[in-house]
């Protein structure tokens, strides 16, 4: 009779030969949240969740989309109240204290660490001397800590440095996105089993394709295939009252946000937030709208419904969901979560006539951003 292996010694055998081996699985156990209900659900399959620790985010978008407003507030503000410590890495040079004290960001410094810098090799660097430090630390010492790097598209490198001291502006826009892609691969390995987190926010541009006319993500398709979340948004003009009430001007902004990779929910599915320049983001904002596309909230006149588990039911004219009136979307969200959960997960079997299974994975890693229907 063969002799049982020993996974003990074979284990013990490659943790002393292979530094920094990490064995076993790294399922998130921290999660930060967005700011809003319906994009933390979109993203994770929660909607308390938001974005995980131990994985890297992108939220990808053209200029004014929301998303410095996203990422370097409300998710920095968020990580902050949950004892989570920002390293925030401004490479646009443009993010102000008033701006992110007005968000409800805590810019002390045992709070917020901002670094300014644009160089990726400069990045790089600061993540792995940090990380090196982070895994001599005792595990009870070590803290949970959030990257947010604003923005990966305003980056530099050292070749666009030198031939703008000698007045060539050729660019490099081949070493760039090959760095980026080494910069997310490495911090993606280096996070995996520590409560060490990273979000980006990255640019759009147009697309020079005839043929496929959707926004492109800049820097290459590389660091899109090592992150773990991608978010793509675009920005619509808000033009509503405080009640919801058309006007012609301009009060705020519809952040248009669809996810175009998620490993925790489904992915493509979108969700339009409003941020109104006065009063910013309301956590409920798009809620009513993805609970009335999933059938989870009924129709009745003008009136939208759902009934409780107990049968009770809750009527309301639209703006009073959107308002949360009386408590109403904290009722649904709680009651609901679970068929929410259910239904991401219903996947129809594909026929046997259906695209064989390499173009299906190709598709799923696509980054065009499509323009919502208003």
């Amino acid at each position: 009779m063969a002799k049982p292996f020993d996974i003990s010694k074979f284990r013990k055998s490659i943790t002393k030969s292979i530094d920094g081996l990490g064995i076993g699985f790294n399922d998130p156990t921290d999660w930060v949240s967005t700011g809003n209900y319906t994009l933390n659900y979109l993203i994770s399959g929660d909607f308390n969740k938001g974005i995980p620790l131990g994985k890297v985010t992108v939220f990808a978008g053209e200029s004014g989309a929301g998303k410095s407003y996203i990422c370097s507030g409300n998710i920095v503000k968020h990580a902050q109240e949950q004892g989570i410590y920002p390293i925030l890495i401004d490479t646009e040079n443009a993010l102000d204290e008033k701006w992110l004290i007005a968000l409800g960001v805590d810019t002390s410094e045992d709070k917020l660490l901002k670094l300014n810098m644009a160089m990726i090799d400069d990045v790089a660097k600061t993540i792995s001397e940090f990380m090196k430090e982070y895994k001599l630390m005792p595990d009870e010492q070590k803290p949970k800590v959030l990257f947010v790097i604003d923005s990966l598209g305003m980056m530099l490198t050292p070749t666009d440095v030198n031939q703008f001291e000698a007045g060539d502006m050729k660019g490099d826009m081949g070493r760039k996105p090959k760095a980026l892609t080494s910069l997310v691969r490495n911090t993606v390995n280096m996070f995996g089993s520590h409560n060490v987190g990273m979000v980006c926010t990255n640019h759009t541009y147009a697309s020079q394709d005839m043929f496929d006319p959707d926004d492109k993500i800049s820097g290459g398709q590389g660091f899109i295939y090592a992150s773990s979340i991608v978010v793509a948004m675009k920005k619509l003009k808000l033009k509503e009252d405080e009640d919801g009430n058309k006007i012609s001007e301009v009060k705020g902004i519809r952040a248009s946000c669809k996810i175009m990779k998620t490993r925790y929910n489904k992915p493509f599915e979108s969700v339009q937030v409003k941020i109104p320049y006065e009063t910013g983001m309301s956590p409920y904002s798009g809620l009513t709208n993805m609970l009335e596309n999933k059938k989870l909230l009924g129709k009745e006149g003008n009136s939208l419904v759902y009934t409780t588990a107990d049968g009770t039911v809750i009527k309301k004219f639209r703006k009073g969901w959107e308002a949360n009136d009386d408590g109403c979307l904290d009722v649904a969200m709680k009651e609901i979560s679970s068929s929410l959960k259910r239904l991401s997960t219903d996947v129809e079997e594909p026929a046997e006539e259906t695209v064989p299974l390499v173009e299906v994975t190709a598709g799923a890693t696509e980054t065009h951003i499509e323009e919502n229907a208003e």
